[in-house]
């Protein structure tokens, strides 16, 4: 698996994610450093001044609710935004995780030219390959082990590793492929597609960035209203996540990051632009509402719901784009780069998930099944389900706080043993 400090989760000053952050912003937030740095001592830090902290924040938020949301008949699940509207935690990783990306090897290509850059990336997607390899052959240990011990094949048939089960031969092959994955293991291959084509994306995005993402738009519609996508195992099944549909977001992110949002500003710190964006989630909020709600039930007249339904989350649904897009506009006006909560030690252990993201996610999978184990053969009641979803993001934050001190004790090593060579 990746290290914890990887160039990705080191990015340094941003402007945030689609936001078009202004420019008295980020001087207002380079204004701030010298105090910042005087304070750094009585305070925890998660990140280095000047760092735009609003990206690890909402980062291991979205891991926060991924883990709530892969726990089945968990009433704490229902605090995740997917509850809320048409998009959920899948599209704030996607999009931040092209943000971060963009930012990083961006500078790496200007000082170091396409052939390292190119190669610095396709070293992240092989280690984000061998944390998918290493996470599927613990975590059909873990369900195998459970279905064994309780001679109940239901949790096979659920977290989907029933094929594994009949056939482990064909299904470790096609998992080596990224065409086999248990239940809650989507992301981690998406991410590895995505940044696997990274590198000829990353050079169109510093040459010719508008073009470039119009190309990603001509591709998301493609794949949209065709069906264009991946397949899977078995052969009746395709990628839960199709990665030709949501590289629109992931590229739109590293748009962004390499200036894009800059050039948004205007729009996104329009009055229009943000009342058109609460009356959006508003609708949404009423509409996702209505499906689970009585009273509201039959909100959608038939004639819009032909329309809008379904809202496919395979294939990033126009309604779901339009709702992060929405969702970020507020998030950016309510909160920003400067924000003095972004220092502060509440919001410290998430941002520290954001900072570990990897492998807070694998663990994640993990701590989910667990929980979901707990609360079927012990006890499904509403305490077990509130104390388990407290524990499990409680250990998520141990485990990034020991990566990050490992992470600063690696780092002293080495400016010592630079210190020393230099002295001698």
């Amino acid at each position: 698996m990746a290290a914890a400090d990887t160039a990705e989760d080191r990015a340094g000053p941003a402007h945030g994610p689609a936001q078009g952050a202004s420019q008295a912003a980020s001087q207002a937030a380079s204004q701030r450093e010298p105090q910042a740095a005087q304070s750094s001592s009585q305070q925890p830090r998660p990140a280095a001044s000047g760092r735009d902290l609003r990206l690890d924040l909402f980062r291991g938020l979205a891991l926060w609710f991924i883990f709530l949301n892969h726990i089945p008949n968990n009433v704490a699940n229902w605090i995740t935004n997917r509850n809320f509207g048409f998009s959920d935690a899948t599209e704030i990783f996607v999009f931040i995780s092209g943000y971060t990306a963009a930012m990083v090897y961006g500078r790496e290509l200007d000082t170091s030219g396409v052939m390292v850059t190119s190669a610095r990336i396709l070293r992240r997607a092989w280690q984000l390959y061998v944390a998918f390899i290493f996470l599927f052959v613990i975590y059909l240990a873990e369900i195998s082990y459970v279905v064994g011990s309780f001679s109940n094949p239901l949790y096979a048939e659920e977290m989907g590793a029933l094929q594994f089960l009949a056939e482990p031969d064909v299904a470790l092959v096609e998992a080596l492929l990224l065409k086999f994955r248990p239940a809650n293991m989507d992301v981690l291959p998406l991410y590895i597609a995505l940044l696997a084509s990274f590198p000829p994306i990353l050079w169109a995005l510093k040459k010719r960035p508008d073009a470039t993402l119009m190309a990603s738009f001509a591709l998301w519609l493609f794949a949209t209203h065709t069906g264009f996508n991946l397949p899977a195992y078995p052969d009746d099944r395709m990628w839960f996540f199709n990665p030709f549909a949501w590289q629109l977001l992931f590229t739109f992110g590293g748009w962004c990051g390499l200036g894009g949002s800059d050039r948004l500003s205007g729009i996104v710190h329009s009055r229009l632009a943000l009342a058109l964006a609460w009356l959006y989630l508003l609708v949404s909020l009423l509409v996702v509402t209505s499906w689970y709600w009585p009273p509201l039930e039959g909100l959608v007249p038939p004639a819009i719901g032909d329309l809008i339904y379904p809202i496919s989350k395979t294939d990033l649904a126009p309604l779901r784009l339009l709702h992060f897009f929405a969702l970020a506009i507020v998030v950016v006006r309510l909160i920003p780069v400067d924000w003095p909560a972004l220092r502060s030690p509440i919001l410290w252990p998430m941002i520290l998930c954001g900072q570990n993201s990897l492998e807070v996610f694998c663990f994640g999978v993990f701590l989910s099944f667990a929980a979901h184990f707990v609360l079927n053969e012990v006890t499904g009641s509403l305490t077990m389900q509130l104390t388990l979803s407290v524990t499990g993001i409680v250990l998520m934050v141990a485990l990034s706080a020991l990566l990050s001190w490992y992470g600063r004790v690696e780092r002293d090593i080495a400016a010592r043993k630079t210190a020393s060579r230099r002295g001698s």
